[in-house]
């Protein structure tokens, strides 16, 4: 009897010990498709105020692939978002802030997140930080615009997640932007 006790509670104590450790290790890592090891993705947030509604859309043909144009509307469905606040939907540091003459995205922000990943705010009306500076998760960024020296644009965000130098398909608030399509979410930055 006692040796089966014995075997039950070590049984017991390396569950739990798996258990207590598994989190972390999850957390801090995923694998890749080689089955390599790679830090997680940032948290990242929706750029926009807590409690916004955003419609976002990625259809086919959009340049690049996975990026998001951002549109907020009035009770009536009316485009307000012309100048409305955009923040760092997560912390780093500013890469770049500059104006585009060759791409088209005009007024442009690009903040580094650290392990490869960065977001690109673009076609803003105006840019509050600059290359070298460090910004928080929610720090006003920029304001919405139409900028961009190749095109004639309505106002939006567009919006692009990058991961080694390739922008990848968006999560934001732990929502998948899966291609080619357009929704609602509300924002859950400087809550």
């Amino acid at each position: 009897m006692h040796r089966h006790m014995r075997r039950l509670l070590a049984a017991a104590g390396t569950a739990a010990a798996v258990l207590a450790t598994a989190p972390l290790a999850s957390a801090a890592t995923q694998e890749n498709a080689a089955g390599v090891g790679v830090l997680a993705r940032p948290a990242f947030k929706l750029p926009f105020d807590c409690g916004q509604s955003w419609r976002g859309s990625n259809w086919n043909g959009h340049s690049p692939a996975h990026s998001i144009d951002f549109n907020h509307y009035d009770a009536n469905g009316t485009p307000d978002d012309f100048g409305r606040r955009v923040f760092a939907s997560a912390g780093g540091t500013v890469l770049s802030s500059y104006y585009a003459t060759d791409t088209g995205y005009g007024n442009t922000i690009v903040i580094g997140h650290g392990d490869g990943w960065q977001t690109r705010y673009a076609h803003l009306s105006a840019r509050g930080v600059k290359a070298g500076d460090t910004v928080a998760v929610g720090q006003q960024i920029g304001k919405v615009g139409k900028s961009s020296a190749l095109y004639d644009l309505s106002p939006h965000l567009h919006y692009e997640q990058i991961h080694n130098g390739s922008v990848v398909v968006s999560v934001l608030q732990g929502v998948t932007w899966n291609d080619f399509l357009a929704r609602y979410q509300t924002s859950t930055n400087r809550c």
